[in-house]
């Protein structure tokens, strides 16, 4: 299983198609991300780098393609089997944190049933609770969408090192979206999303 891609994606296209509106925002995108990776997609907002995450993440289903996670099929599970291995795999990190108010940090790591209000925490803090969340299941891969977009440059510097040193320290593999091509250019692996398509 070592030698097996963490992520696997293959002629993905993604079409929305609702009365009058007929949009393909991906077109036949392949990426193979191994263990330990660090990957960059870099574009303009509405490239489909969103898209591209929440396709790799199981969160959506393309139109066409298909999404591998640690050699399976994602499209060939039942939303339970999908909820779980997703679960078991990936973590998740968003631009906007989207940490639960109610929880304490740490119980924002942990995800228990606790209600507890947590104490008042700058971006930059809230940011490391998300990563901290992410990885404390130690997951394959990691998916981060705009990790550090709403950061100074000191803080997203900060959280940044913080997320490829505790994924280098487990294996995780990262897959990031971003417009920061100077935190881009710090990953093994980068793709420019151009009209659908990977430009490089």
């Amino acid at each position: 299983m070592l030698d097996t891609p963490i992520l696997q994606a293959h002629g993905l296209f993604k079409r929305f198609h609702e009365g009058p509106l007929d949009v393909t925002i991906l077109q036949g995108l392949d990426l193979t991300v191994q263990r330990g990776q660090t990957v960059a997609v870099v574009g303009t907002s509405g490239s489909g780098k969103s898209t591209l995450l929440h396709l790799l993440g199981g969160l959506d289903a393309p139109t066409r393609g298909t999404v591998k996670l640690m050699g399976r099929d994602l499209s060939a599970m039942s939303a339970a089997e999908q909820g779980a291995w997703r679960n078991q795999h990936l973590g998740f990190i968003y631009q906007f944190h989207h940490l639960l108010p109610e929880f304490s940090a740490l119980d924002n790591v942990a995800m228990p049933l606790l209600i507890r209000r947590m104490p008042e925490l700058s971006g930059g803090e809230r940011q490391r609770v998300a990563i901290a969340r992410a990885l404390v299941t130690q997951p394959a891969c990691l998916l981060a969408d705009e990790p550090t977009g709403n950061l100074d440059r000191s803080t997203a510097d900060t959280v940044f090192e913080l997320m490829l040193q505790l994924a280098a320290d487990q294996g995780t593999a990262v897959v990031m979206v971003t417009h920061d091509a100077t935190l881009a250019e710090r990953c093994a692996q980068r793709h420019r999303l151009v009209n659908g398509q990977f430009a490089d």
